[in-house]
Parts: structure tokens; C-alpha cells; sequence
């Protein structure tokens, strides 16, 4: 039998702790969490390695350190509404939904939404809801949000998920800049996202966030 508990201790202790994340409620969620039940199978045994986990060309669940400094970029709150953007099968979201009083995740692949309503069901988690659509559209039945994150890179960030955000809300994306991505921080403020460096990171570009080119003769 696989001690995955043990494995996540240290996880937490080898590769989120010294990135300098020790808020509470993220250290305990990564705890308590099973990141091996929210991977295919076949990659279970490398679950709780320090790199992105690949579930298709161009999508990954994110490295833990990144995925952690996300969140503690994002300051949520217990009462917060969080909108998930590319969930894959759903460990973010459940790392949410310990953290936040509601998730809506967005997965733009019908049988990995369904596999993720799924795993989140069969593990407990009732405060979260997944969507199958464009990640690029959000979800504006449930919104306006707090938080908004985004589990891969954007070149650019839609009008249309900076409307579903709330005033005061926070955004966390990894920018697509060169070889290595930017994470930066939106808060908006006044109707506009105002964006900080927070750290680098790397991920494949999510579809639907591709920067608009012009086109030359």
C-alpha cells in the first residue's frame, strides 16, 4: 500500500513551505487533500512530484509550489465565491472549496468535466459545481466572484471573465511571456484589473486566451 498521507506531508514540507507559503488554511488543505485521486490513474505514483502533471497537450495540473503561491497570492476568504478556469479533474477546485465558501469550475472537455463532478462528489465536496464550456467565458450564471484563478497560461486576460469578477476581487493567471511565465496578482478597483508581480512559473497556454494579432500584409 501507497502512504500517500505521508507523501503529502512532504510535499508540503519540501516544496510549499519553502516558497515561503505558511497561511493556514492552504497548509492544511494540501494536507488534507488527496491530490493522487484527482490525477488519472496511471499517474498516481507521480502525484506528488515537484512538476506539472500533463493530462493532454495542453493542459496540466500545476505544480504544487505554483499552484500554492497562487493561492496565497489570492487572500481567500471562508465567505469568498471562486471561479476555477480549466479544473482538469478537480484538485484545485477541491483545494478551493476547503478554502472558500463556493467554487465554480469551468472545464472546456465534457468527459473530464464529468469525471470531476464525479471525484469531487465521491470525496466530500459539496460546495463545488463543475461546468462544462469555453474557459474563456467563465461562468456568469454564478457570478460576480471574489477570486478568479486560472489553472494554466493566458497571453490575455477576456473582458468577459474581468466583468464576472467583483469589484474588490482578485485574479491569479500565469502570463505567457517568453520561456518562462509570469504570475501576476488583478485586483480591480474603479471597474479595472490592476496587475502585479507575483513570481515565475511555467504552463501551457489554455485555449481561448491567445493574444489578438493584427494582421500584416
Amino acid at each position: 500500500m501507497v502512504d500517500y498521507a505521508t507523501r503529502r506531508v512532504f510535499m508540503v514540507d519540501t516544496q510549499v513551505r519553502p516558497s515561503d507559503v505558511t497561511k493556514f488554511p492552504i497548509i492544511d488543505a494540501m494536507l488534507d487533500v488527496p491530490r493522487e485521486a484527482y490525477v488519472p490513474a496511471a499517474m498516481r505514483e507521480a502525484a506528488y512530484v515537484g512538476e506539472n502533471l500533463v493530462l493532454s497537450d495542453d493542459r496540466v495540473v500545476l505544480e504544487p509550489r505554483t499552484l500554492a503561491k497562487m493561492l496565497d497570492g489570492l487572500e481567500i476568504d471562508p465567505q469568498d465565491a471562486v471561479l476555477d478556469l480549466g479544473c482538469g479533474l478537480g484538485y484545485s477546485t477541491a483545494l478551493l472549496a476547503r478554502m472558500a465558501g463556493f467554487v465554480a469550475a469551468v472545464e472546456d472537455d465534457e468527459a473530464r468535466a464529468a469525471e470531476a463532478q464525479s471525484l469531487l462528489s465521491e470525496n466530500g465536496v459539496d460546495n463545488a459545481a463543475v461546468i462544462c464550456g469555453p474557459l474563456n467565458e467563465g461562468a456568469p450564471k454564478s457570478a460576480p466572484y471574489d477570486v478568479i484563478i486560472l489553472q494554466g497560461a493566458i497571453e490575455r486576460f477576456p473582458d468577459a471573465l474581468a466583468e464576472q469578477l467583483r469589484e474588490g476581487g482578485r485574479v491569479a493567471a500565469i502570463f505567457a511571456e517568453g520561456a518562462l511565465g509570469v504570475v501576476r496578482i488583478g485586483y480591480k478597483i474603479d471597474g479595472r484589473i490592476s496587475w502585479r508581480f507575483a513570481f515565475n512559473a511555467g504552463a501551457p497556454l489554455l485555449k481561448g486566451f491567445e493574444a489578438t494579432r493584427d494582421f500584416v500584409l
